[in-house]
C-alpha cells in the first residue's frame, strides 16, 4: 500500500520542520520525516551546545508558524549588542539596537528549543503527518511525481518532495544534483563556557590568525563559544584538560570577559563551502544545508534555511490556491531564482571575510582595520550592515515579513 501526500518533506529539523509548519498552515497535507523523535523535554540544565544565532526574520517566520510562543516558554536569549574587533590590527565595530527600530538584534536559542517548538506545532495541524522513525532507501520518479522508498519497506508518493536532510544530503545524491565547493581546513569548535565578567547581552567576535572566536550570550548567563580553527589545532584543543582548555580560551579572548571559569563538553565540526549546483529537479527542492553550506561566522547558515522555508511554502501555496499541479516547473524555477541568488551572495561574503582576516601581512592588517574603524564612524553604513544582518532585506517571503501566505 501507498501512501499520497502533496508534499513530503525530508528531513525534521528546523528549516525541514519550520516548512512542514508553514504547508500545513496553508492546507497542504505533507509529510515530515525523521529518522529519531526530537527531543521535547530537557533538564534546564546544561545548556545544550547547539545553538543559532536567530534573525529577526527567522523569529518572524517562527512567529507566522505557530512556533515562537512555544521558544520563549523553553527558553530564547536576545542580544541587543554586536562588538566585533581585530585581534591583530586593532579595528572595531559595534552594533547596536539603539540604532535600529528593535529591541534586540537577534535571539540566541537551543537547536532543541527550536525543533521541538515546531514539532509541537505540527502536532495540532491536521493536514501534518509526522512519520518517525523513517530513512530513504530509494527515490523515484513515476507519473505520479516523487515514490520514496523508507528502511522499514513503506511506500510513499508526493506530488513534490522537499530534501531538508543536511549538506551531506542523501535525497540530493539521489536527484542526480552535484555540488561545488571546498572544505576550509578549518573545524569550527563549540562548547558553553562560564564567565568572570557579564555577557551584557551582547555577542562578542574577536577576529584572530586562525579565525573568529565568538561569544554568544545565553538565557542562563553563560556563553556558547563558536571558535574557528584550523582543523589541527581544533583536535589538539578538543584533548586538552579543561584547565588548559579554559586557559588557552582566555588568551585567545583577549580577557573581553575576564577569566574563563568553566566549560562543558567540547565538539569541532568541519566547516565546508558548498552550494547545490541546481535547487530543483522534477517534483523536487532543496531547503537549508542540503541547497548550501557556509562559513558559521555571522551565523547566517540556518537563517538562510528558515528564509528557504519560507520560500517555498509560499510558492506551493500559492500554486494550490490558484489550482494548478504542484509539480509545475514554473514555481520550482522560481523558488530558484529567488533563493539561488541571495543565498550565493551571503556565503560568498562570508567565505570573503573569513579569507579577509585570515591575511596577517603588516599593510594589509593596517588597510582592514582602518576600514572597519571607517565603517563603525559610519552611522549610515552601520545601519545597512544592521538591517542587512537581522535579516531585513528587500525581496523576503512574506511570512519572514510577518505577513500570512495561505
Amino acid at each position: 500500500m501507498t501512501d499520497r501526500y502533496e508534499v513530503i518533506v525530508c528531513g525534521g529539523g528546523m528549516v525541514g520542520a519550520a516548512a512542514a509548519c508553514a504547508l500545513a498552515q496553508g492546507g497542504v497535507k505533507v509529510a515530515l520525516l525523521e529518522r529519531f523523535n526530537p527531543e521535547r523535554q530537557w533538564p534546564a540544565e546544561p545548556i545544550d551546545i547547539r545553538i543559532s544565532a536567530l534573525t529577526k526574520a527567522s523569529q518572524n517566520v517562527l512567529e507566522m508558524v505557530g512556533a515562537w510562543p512555544c521558544m520563549v516558554q523553553r527558553g530564547v536569549c536576545a542580544y541587543r549588542d554586536m562588538r566585533v574587533w581585530d585581534a591583530r590590527g586593532g579595528g572595531e565595530l559595534h552594533f547596536d539596537c539603539a540604532d535600529t527600530a528593535f529591541s534586540e538584534l537577534g535571539h540566541l536559542v537551543e537547536n532543541r528549543t527550536t525543533v521541538a517548538a515546531l514539532w509541537d506545532m505540527l502536532d495540532t495541524l491536521p493536514s501534518a503527518t509526522c512519520i518517525t522513525p523513517a530513512a530513504v532507501v530509494d527515490m523515484q520518479l513515476n507519473e505520479n511525481g516523487r515514490q520514496l522508498r523508507l528502511e522499514d519497506g513503506r511506500i510513499l508518493e508526493a506530488d513534490l518532495v522537499i530534501a531538508a536532510d543536511g549538506r551531506d544530503s542523501a535525497l540530493r545524491s539521489m536527484a542526480g544534483i552535484a555540488v561545488t565547493g571546498w572544505e576550509y581546513r578549518q573545524d569550527g569548535l563549540v562548547a558553553t563556557v562560564s564567565t568572570e565578567m557579564s555577557h551584557q547581552s551582547t555577542a562578542w567576535q574577536r577576529f584572530l590568525d586562525e579565525g573568529p572566536l565568538a561569544f554568544l550570550p545565553l538565557k542562563n548567563g553563560q556563553c556558547s563559544i563558536v571558535w574557528t580553527l584550523r582543523s589541527e589545532t581544533a583536535k589538539s584543543h578538543l584533548a586538552l584538560a579543561d584547565k588548559d582548555f579554559l586557559q588557552v580560551l582566555e588568551q585567545a579572548s583577549g580577557g573581553i570577559l575576564g577569566k574563563m571559569l568553566d566549560v562543558g563538553p567540547r565538539a569541532a565540526f568541519p566547516l565546508r563551502f558548498q552550494y547545490a549546483n541546481r535547487y530543483t529537479d522534477q517534483h523536487f527542492a532543496l531547503c537549508g544545508d542540503a541547497a548550501h553550506a557556509m562559513h558559521p561566522l555571522a551565523g547566517q547558515g540556518v537563517n538562510a534555511g528558515l528564509l528557504d522555508a519560507a520560500a517555498i511554502a509560499e510558492l506551493v501555496i500559492q500554486t494550490k490556491r490558484e489550482k494548478r499541479p504542484l509539480s509545475s516547473s514554473r514555481f520550482l524555477r522560481r523558488y530558484e531564482r529567488w533563493r539561488k541568488g541571495d543565498n550565493l551572495v551571503m556565503m560568498s561574503s562570508m567565505d570573503a571575510l573569513n579569507k579577509t582576516y585570515r591575511v596577517t601581512d603588516g599593510s594589509f592588517v593596517s588597510l582592514r582595520s582602518a576600514g572597519m574603524n571607517q565603517v563603525n564612524n559610519s552611522a549610515l553604513i552601520k545601519a545597512y550592515f544592521n538591517h542587512y544582518a537581522m535579516g531585513l532585506r528587500d525581496d523576503l517571503p512574506k511570512l519572514a515579513k510577518r505577513q500570512i501566505c495561505w
